[in-house]
């Protein structure tokens, strides 16, 4: 796929590989959204994909840019359920945000949730104004507040979980 915002040739790739760790730990830090624990959180998920394969219920969806990896997104079922999935993260690096790379990928993963029999995905995120663009990246992907859990990450600092039905 050829970006004319970022007149990049993106590639699209499912499979992990051993280097998705550091890469994700780049572009994750890149964003200046994650602490420190979040960010070794993003990279423990790649690292159990890593180890146990699909028993992880961890899934990925890799965009490069000639080989690099600049954006992610990690989704997994929801154990229990007939057939709702989390997206645990998605993240572009910081240069190629507001590309459009980030809504390419949240397209990507639909499909692919979709395609596997997938109903229903839920995201959640902070209501901290840092999360602002966040929220509205959501929302321009027709994700609806489903439930909004007051103090969740500490004071002032809820939980907004989303959903849309694919």
């Amino acid at each position: 796929m050829k970006n004319k915002l970022t007149n990049i040739s993106l590639n699209f790739r499912q499979e992990t590989l051993g280097t998705d760790s550091e890469a994700i730990r780049r572009i994750i830090k890149s964003t200046d959204f994650f602490n420190e624990e979040e960010q070794e959180i993003a990279v423990e998920l790649i690292d159990e994909r890593l180890q146990k394969g699909k028993e992880s219920g961890y899934y990925f969806l890799f965009a490069e840019n000639e080989g690099e990896v600049i954006g992610y997104v990690c989704y997994g079922p929801i154990m229990g359920t007939a057939s709702s999935y989390d997206l645990y993260w998605i993240a572009v690096e910081n240069t190629y945000q507001k590309s459009g790379i980030g809504k390419e990928l949240m397209k990507r993963t639909e499909m692919i949730i979709k395609e596997i029999g997938g109903g229903r995905i839920y995201v959640e995120t902070s209501s901290k104004d840092l999360y602002i663009p966040t929220r509205k990246f959501y929302q321009k992907s027709d994700y609806i507040v489903e439930a909004q859990l007051k103090d969740f990450y500490g004071p002032n600092d809820d939980k907004v979980i989303f959903v849309k039905v694919v």
